[in-house]
């Protein structure tokens, strides 16, 4: 991979506060990076993605087997998953090119979670292969898998969907819905899992894992013990019913990061201690005092450690004043399709009054291209460059080929300052490798 090694004064710009949402990047650093990796690209903090993975190892330090599985789908790019190799994670793979990039990457064995859904049989027979853990996510899969590989792993995992609607508070204080369970296409039903757990058991299953997802993207410290306080449970009951060993719990995802300035930003400290006392309070009691915890998180992981930078090419003023850049959804697709918030900085003018309002919009043939709709921003001129906030997880993943436009490139800001192509950017020969004009021609 290329390396630019950048040698300023502040290389390390200023560390990501969320509530003031600056930037990890300097203007004259990311102008230096754009010298050798034309914009847009994709840009991640090695220092802040690792200081982040050894706060979550801190917070639940207290569990002797407590791991991390990254979710490999927010951020499927080599260098990345290294680095969580590094600090201790696993992975966390949901199709058969996740767990062979996991493969490429060194992580083997109970390194590896996978979690999918609708599963072809060849993404059992490699997720077998690599010794990962396999999560079933609905109990007719218990006899595809059977048929698909020939017999029942020893250690196995189950999805939980309750049904209904996830809502956390008491009926005094008013209930803060979190998301609709009921609606989800995951998991299995309350007596699905005792059911599932019985017919494992009786097909050589040693060792059980209980996983559920119940909310995304949630901005509140109780989300995960009061997640933490269901699973716990359910692992008391499904022992007492079923006789089966459950050596770990899944929390999976759901701890979310703040998009808007204004939102509060999670405290993973207090939010171990809070699963720590539900664990006292539930499965100590139980004698279940060695069960493993694990994390399955994306968002939390890398969201706030990634942007995109892009370049302002067009202004245009017509019933409204757009700033026309050289990303577009194609690049990052969550404003377009959710009608996500991403905050956005304009490099240099970080401390200038926001007093222009503008539409930011890419140059795809879909009035949806806009990364911002109405937002004040400090005045920008042709040639600025724009950091688009919180692109690290769900970002490059998610890009596609619409409008033949081409994927952008990632780059990796090291501690020391210097930047690094961790990948490159897409060229036409890319776009067409794929096609056979083999014959198109010929009559012409």
């Amino acid at each position: 991979m290329q390396v630019l090694s950048l040698r300023i004064s502040d290389t390390k710009g200023k560390r990501n506060n969320m509530n003031e949402k600056r930037p990890f990047v300097t203007k004259q650093q990311a102008e230096e990076i754009a010298k050798q990796f034309p914009t847009p690209f994709h840009l991640y903090d090695e220092a802040g993605i690792r200081e982040n993975a050894r706060r979550l190892n801190e917070a639940f330090s207290w569990n002797r087997g407590f791991k991390e599985y990254f979710a490999v789908k927010a951020t499927p790019t080599p260098r990345i998953l290294q680095i969580l190799k590094e600090e201790g994670c696993g992975v966390d793979c949901s199709s058969y090119t996740e767990l062979m990039m996991s493969e490429a990457c060194g992580f083997s064995g109970r390194e590896i979670m996978f979690s999918s859904n609708d599963t072809p049989a060849e993404d059992f027979v490699l997720a077998e292969k690599l010794g990962a853990t396999i999560n079933l996510d609905d109990i007719t899969h218990i006899a595809f898998l059977e048929d698909t590989i020939g017999h029942i792993p020893e250690r196995i995992c189950c999805r939980y969907n309750p049904g209904g609607v996830f809502q956390l508070g008491s009926s005094e204080e008013g209930f803060q819905v979190m998301d609709n369970p009921g609606d989800a296409k995951y998991g299995m039903t309350r007596e699905q899992m005792t059911e599932a757990y019985r017919t494992l058991k009786e097909k050589g299953a040693k060792e059980f894992g209980i996983h559920a997802f119940l909310a995304s993207n949630t901005i509140s410290n109780e989300y995960y013990p009061e997640l933490a306080r269901i699973l716990f449970r359910m692992a008391v009951e499904l022992k007492e019913e079923t006789g089966a060993h459950i050596t770990f719990i899944n929390l999976s995802g759901g701890i979310g990061v703040p998009y808007r300035p204004e939102q509060p930003v999670n405290d993973i400290a207090m939010i171990g201690e809070g699963v720590r006392r539900a664990y006292e309070e539930i499965l100590v009691p139980a004698g279940m005092d060695d069960v493993e915890l694990y994390t399955e998180l994306g968002r939390y992981m890398l969201a706030p450690y990634g942007c995109l930078v892009t370049r302002a090419i067009h202004e245009k003023n017509t019933y409204k004043h757009y700033i026309g850049v050289d990303a577009c959804a194609a690049n990052l697709m969550r404003p377009a399709i959710y009608g996500a918030y991403h905050h956005i900085t304009v490099l240099g003018k970080e401390d200038a009054p926001c007093d222009h309002k503008y539409d930011v919009v890419g140059s795809l043939c879909e009035n949806c291209d806009k990364f911002a709709i109405d937002r004040m921003l400090p005045e920008i001129e042709k040639g600025d460059l724009l950091v688009i906030h919180d692109a690290g997880a769900h970002g490059f993943s998610m890009g596609y080929n619409y409008n033949g436009k081409l994927r952008s490139a990632e780059i990796l800001l090291r501690p020391d300052g210097s930047a690094e192509m961790i990948r490159r950017a897409e060229t036409p020969a890319d776009y067409f490798a794929t096609l056979d004009f083999t014959g198109l021609f010929e009559n012409k």
